[in-house]
C-alpha cells in the first residue's frame, strides 16, 4: 500500500487480487446480495485509491481497508435506508452421500442461523463476521472499531449469547 500511496498505482492490482474475496464475503454476509457486494467492494477499492495519501503505515493495512469498508457499507445504508435480509448464499453445500433428512435437517438450521445473524444489531453483526468469518484478531478489530479489546471480546460474548438466544426463539423455544 505504501508503493500504491507513492504514485505507483498499479501496484493496486496486487491489493485488489490479495483481498477483494475477503471483502466481498464480508459484505455478502452484511447485505446478502451478491450484486450489491460487488459494488461494495468495487467502492472499497476506488476509496482506497482516491485517498491513498491518507495511508500512514501506523496500522495494518487490512485494518485501514477494513475502515474503508465500514464507511463505505455505513454509506450504502443511508442511501437504501433499509438492510437486506441474508439470503441462501450461505447455505453449506449438501454432501452428496448425506440422507435427504440429515440435509434438510441442516438446511433449516442454516436458515434459521441466518435469520437470527440478520436480527442482531449491525455493530454486533459485523464485530462477529469480522472475527469469526473474516478470521481478525481481537486486536485488528478494537483498531478499526477504535476501542478497546476487552470491549471487543465483550461485545462477541455478548453477540454470541444474543445470537443463540434468538436462534432458539425462532426455532419455537425459549433460550437454555
Amino acid at each position: 500500500m505504501e508503493e500504491v500511496r507513492d504514485g505507483k498505482v498499479e501496484r493496486l492490482a496486487i491489493l485488489f487480487e490479495r483481498h477483494h474475496i475477503m471483502l466481498f464475503n464480508f459484505f455478502l454476509r452484511l447485505s446478502g446480495n451478491r450484486s450489491t457486494s460487488e459494488d461494495l467492494v468495487q467502492e472499497v477499492f476506488f476509496r482506497i485509491l482516491k485517498y491513498r495519501d491518507t495511508y500512514h503505515g501506523q496500522s495494518k493495512f487490512i485494518v485501514w481497508m477494513y475502515q474503508i469498508a465500514r464507511n463505505v457499507h455505513v454509506d450504502h445504508l443511508r442511501k437504501q435506508k433499509q438492510e437486506v435480509p441474508l439470503d441462501a448464499q450461505f447455505e453449506e453445500p449438501a454432501v452428496a452421500e448425506t440422507p435427504a433428512i440429515e440435509r434438510l435437517s441442516a438446511e433449516v438450521d442454516a436458515a434459521v442461523l441466518k435469520k437470527a445473524l440478520d436480527r442482531l444489531p449491525l455493530r454486533k453483526r459485523e464485530v462477529l463476521l469480522l472475527s469469526r468469518f473474516q478470521e481478525m484478531k481481537y486486536r485488528e478489530i478494537a483498531e478499526l472499531m477504535g476501542c478497546d479489546i476487552g470491549s471487543i471480546k465483550s461485545t462477541i460474548h455478548r453477540a454470541i449469547k444474543e445470537l443463540g438466544k434468538i436462534y432458539f426463539e425462532l426455532q419455537g423455544g425459549t433460550s437454555p
